[in-house]
Parts: C-alpha cells; sequence; structure tokens
C-alpha cells in the first residue's frame, strides 16, 4: 500500500543497490580518497545530527536526518566492497533470517 501512495505521490522507487551506486557515481572518488575511518566519523556525526532530530519536533529535519545516515552509510559500505543489497538479503531474508531478537 506504501508503495502505491508513492507512485501516486509522485516520489520515485529505488532500490538500495539503486541508492548505493548514485552515492557511489556522485561522491565515489572523493570518499575513497577519504578512505574507511575518516567516513566513519561522519557517519557518526550524521548518527548524533539524527539522534537530535529525533528529540527534536521538526518532522522534515528528522527525515533529512534519517536520509544523511542512510546516505554515509552506503559510502562506508562503497568503499568496503559491501553491496548493501546483497548483504541485507543474505542476512534477513536467507533461511528465515536472523534467529533470536534484541
Amino acid at each position: 500500500a506504501l508503495s502505491l501512495l508513492r507512485v501516486a505521490c509522485g516520489i520515485p522507487s529505488i532500490t538500495i543497490a539503486e541508492f548505493q551506486e548514485h552515492i557511489r557515481a556522485r561522491y565515489g572518488e572523493r570518499d575513497a580518497e577519504r578512505g574507511t575511518w575518516p567516513t566513519f566519523g561522519w557517519f557518526m556525526e550524521e548518527v548524533g545530527e539524527l539522534a537530535s532530530a529525533m528529540h527534536g519536533s521538526d518532522p522534515k529535519n528528522r527525515e533529512e536526518e534519517f536520509a544523511d545516515v542512510f546516505a554515509w552509510l552506503c559510502t562506508l559500505a562503497n568503499i568496503n566492497g559491501v553491496d548493501l543489497q546483497k548483504a541485507i538479503h543474505d542476512k534477513y531474508f536467507t533461511d528465515g533470517g536472523p534467529k533470536g531478537h534484541k
């Protein structure tokens, strides 16, 4: 139902792989030069901004911070050779997904 609503509102539907490739095409060279640990620092900064946004009352800011965290996660995956769509599929959709819960 959410997919139909998104299409009706003109919001394009993309896969995780498509978004990860978009991040690679747009920022990949600079991200590779920066390397894993400096990039991880930027990722953690965005996680902190998300935490602040979740305590705030601005839903647009919250959306933007979720998007930023996901973009930086894709960046980390790219520079470490991880296909996020495959990793998610393998972990959560193969053999019934993870056992147990937190």
